[in-house]
């Protein structure tokens, strides 16, 4: 524990947003603990030690920093010194136009970063409660899979009821039981990504027979049986299982992750009615995640129902797909524009826990939480970044911008951002993929604007 002269900041949680947060106040001249409840206290879905470890998908999806908002995310995050997007670029694997990485070479990286830092301390130990009265700057980056008693302490001081939503995780396969007379490689258009060629994805087809055939399988398989307490969480449409979207209409998923736009089948003349894409999982390219396949089946009803899928008759699973509960609060209502719990401010809150949704998310949320921590214990001013920056608008909607009676978990999009007035070529109103440039356009140079205004120099300040 610390008195009230002591500036350390503590972190509670080791994910993506709390690993990032200690990066950033470290960097910025802050001394720093992070607190790691993992291995002492496991979870449902988490499977190693490491810090940062993803467990829903290695993806941290489009890498486009002119037309989509998630690549913008991604560039204005290295432009902030970001721990988590330089490894994430050292581990980078192929995956057409998207950002994926290698699962431990990413998390060993993280881990080795931190642990090798002068300004950080790493404990493994549960924070069980509140933190001591003592700690006069803290983060809390729990995520979605927060301890009971840290959520039941959240909610003794907030008077607000926790929301909630099911996570569920796709199926991993080994790539050499995989059947390539039936399966070939091809990237969506042939798009090539940061680390791509256009041929980075396992593409599995079906005629409509075998499409109809799978989706009543889907329907009928038996399913994991939820806990009394369980059976009113919603689901989060970006994670939703694959037998849900399946029961919400015959042709739901040839219009979601198994739409066969963009791809031609080298061994058939015939154009496929459906298509199931694998991406790759690890670095090496042994093994392939079932792109929007994450599901709440029964683990032998999974094997059968996966191996009707042609190609994969005879599939090795690396791993099996998995559900698990996701807990975030109403923070609109109860966090300030600075991430802070307005009932007791010395809390901050980063991460998924704020409603914000997706690993680059929670990691740019984290971002943000460890340089408002750093400038307070250094005494140091910090403005928050303009809205029209992918970072203002995401830290916008989470606090102020959202509407807390209709709350949900939010990726960033360009409907987040404040409208522009951008004419197109013609000189007239700016639509569609100009409107989204012209958006990113105006985010970077503010961005630049904002970073030369902060007394840190781009809040890199390193530990003399």
């Amino acid at each position: 524990m610390t008195d009230k002269t002591d500036k350390t900041i503590h972190i509670i949680g080791g994910g993506l947003a709390g690993t990032e947060a200690a990066w950033q106040a470290a960097e910025m001249g802050a001394k720093v603990i992070l607190h790691e409840m993992r291995p002492h206290v496991k979870t449902d879905a988490h499977q190693t030690h490491g810090l940062a470890e993803l467990v829903c998908s290695n993806s941290f999806r489009s890498d486009d920093a002119e037309f989509n908002a998630v690549g913008l995310i991604h560039e204005e995050m290295r432009r902030c010194n970001s721990l988590i997007m330089r490894e994430a670029d050292k581990a980078a694997v192929p995956a057409g136009g998207a950002l994926a990485v290698d699962r431990i070479i990413f998390s060993d990286g993280v881990t080795a970063a931190l642990e090798a830092h002068p300004n950080i301390t790493i404990e493994r130990e549960e924070i069980a409660g509140l933190p001591p009265k003592e700690w006069d700057n803290v983060i809390v980056a729990t995520g979605p899979l927060t301890s009971a008693p840290m959520a039941e302490a959240i909610l003794d001081i907030t008077g607000e009821d926790a929301l909630a939503f099911f996570d569920a995780i796709a199926p991993i396969i080994h790539k050499d039981s995989i059947d390539f007379d039936v399966a070939w490689f091809q990237s969506r258009y042939d798009k090539s990504g940061p680390a791509g060629t256009g041929s980075d994805y396992i593409n599995c087809p079906m005629n409509e027979e075998q499409y109809n055939a799978f989706i009543q399988e889907l329907v009928d398989a038996p399913k994991i049986e939820f806990k009394e307490w369980e059976k009113d969480t919603p689901y989060f449409d970006g994670c939703m299982p694959i037998e849900v979207m399946a029961e919400r209409g015959q042709e739901t998923l040839r219009f979601g992750p198994m739409k066969p736009v963009g791809l031609t089948n080298p061994h058939k003349d015939e154009k496929p009615y459906a298509v199931v894409q694998l991406r790759q999982d690890n670095a090496l390219g042994t093994i392939y995640n079932m792109v929007g396949f994450q599901t709440k089946m029964k683990y032998g009803d999974q094997t059968r129902v996966f191996k009707t899928i042609p190609g994969l008759e005879n599939a090795e699973f690396a791993r099996l797909g998995g559900l698990h509960r996701n807990t975030f609060i109403n923070s609109p209502k109860v966090l300030n524009d600075k991430l802070q719990l307005k009932a007791e401010p010395r809390l901050r809150f980063a991460g998924q826990i704020t409603g914000c949704e997706g690993y680059v998310e929670s990691a740019s949320i984290g971002l943000m939480a460890g340089r408002l921590a750093a400038s307070e214990a250094l005494a140091q001013e910090f403005t928050l970044p303009p809205l029209t920056t992918a970072f203002g608008a995401l830290l916008n909607h989470i606090t102020t911008g959202a509407d807390a009676k209709t709350f949900q978990p939010m990726n960033v999009n360009f409907g987040l951002f404040p409208d522009i007035d951008a004419k197109n070529a013609r000189g007239k109103r700016a639509k569609g993929k100009d409107r989204k440039k012209a958006m990113s356009d105006r985010a970077r140079a503010d961005l630049t604007t904002w970073l030369e205004s902060l007394p840190h120099n781009e809040g890199t300040k390193k530990a003399a």
